[in-house]
């Protein structure tokens, strides 16, 4: 697809006009300076909710600010870089004092990194796990009382991740070896760039096996109202290919990746589609999962058949507790 080709929406925009207002409401979007988290983003202030943007502090962080509040939404901007634990729990620290009252009603779990090279991060892990799952594992517990004040208040809560066509099939194996610290010591770099993929693959896995456990053991708690869900946005043309091939994604299998991912992409406005049904719709369920139907392949967001791997689940549920210092989740 040339570069200045843009797929035409097909669907988002009548799938947002059947959704309810959103007024007195507080949603948490992270990595929404483009893409289908700034679409996210615009959608929940269009309908009246407060948004907070969780980005890293950028030139883009201030611009996608300014872009809601042109728009008239009631809008704020909190520093959170994923590849630092400090950052998060900072973010952390600064939601849990300033909406101690109001709560959080929706926390999306959208932003992702994809196909970077074999590199730590300051806490020493593969820096796509650690932005794509376990910061945003961290960040749940971390406003999880956010989350279950909104609940108490309003009736209800969610916690909304963002996974890939790219999880694999149904019951691929989750390996703790990429939750565990081995930045750096997993692979991907060399001829002919395969590992990366594989390393992307997993933090998107992850993404729907943390929703699924986080569904599990939230329930088991006595009047719980927060709800757990997942969706995945297809091939789309959401930006984010460009700067997998700016970070390095320059070999041939990259390239041939990315132009298959956009040969057959759509808009980013379509590929939001799925967190704006887990976000926004009414009388969703927890454990849910959306996304087009098909591997591959883009169309409307649609109510999927669950994928469950309880043996993955609990694995990944305790390698995030470890990796994170998490000791208690809902503490």
């Amino acid at each position: 697809m040339p570069a200045h080709q843009t797929p035409a929406t097909r669907h988002y925009h009548d799938l947002v006009g059947g959704f309810s207002a959103m007024t007195g409401k507080t949603v948490l979007v992270t990595g929404c300076t483009s893409g289908t988290g700034l679409v996210l983003a615009r959608t929940c202030g269009d309908l009246g909710a407060r948004v907070v943007m969780l980005n890293r502090p950028s030139e883009r962080a201030d611009r996608a600010l300014k872009l809601l509040h042109d728009a008239g939404a009631n809008a704020s901007l909190v520093p959170c870089d994923l590849a630092s634990f400090d950052s998060v729990r900072a973010a952390g620290a600064v939601l849990r004092e300033s909406l101690a009252e109001r709560g959080v009603d929706v926390l999306c779990n959208n932003a992702g990194v994809m196909g970077l090279p074999d590199m730590a991060t300051g806490d020493g892990f593969d820096v796509q796990m650690q932005a794509n799952h376990l910061s945003h594992f961290l960040l749940t517990h971390l406003v999880w009382p956010l989350l279950e004040r909104a609940g108490a208040l309003r009736g209800e809560a969610r916690v909304v991740n963002h996974s890939s066509g790219a999880r694999g099939k149904p019951g691929q194996e989750l390996i703790a070896a990429y939750l565990q610290r081995n930045g750096g010591d997993l692979g991907g770099d060399g001829f002919p760039g395969l590992q990366k993929w594989a390393r992307y693959r997993q933090s998107k896995l992850a993404n729907l096996l943390f929703t699924y456990a986080l569904h599990e053991r939230a329930n088991a708690r006595p009047g719980n109202r927060v709800k757990s869900l997942c969706a995945h946005p297809g091939p789309t043309d959401s930006g984010l290919q460009a700067k997998t091939t700016q970070a390095g994604g320059t070999r041939l299998f990259d390239r041939y990746i990315i132009a298959r991912t956009l040969k057959a992409a759509q808009s980013v406005e379509d590929g939001a589609s799925g967190i704006a049904r887990c976000c926004c719709e009414t009388g969703v369920e927890s454990g849910a999962f959306y996304g087009p139907e098909g591997r591959g392949r883009g169309g409307p967001a649609m109510l999927l058949p669950p994928e469950r791997n309880p043996q993955a689940e609990a694995l990944l549920w305790t390698e995030s507790m470890a990796a994170t210092g998490v000791a208690d989740f809902f503490g």
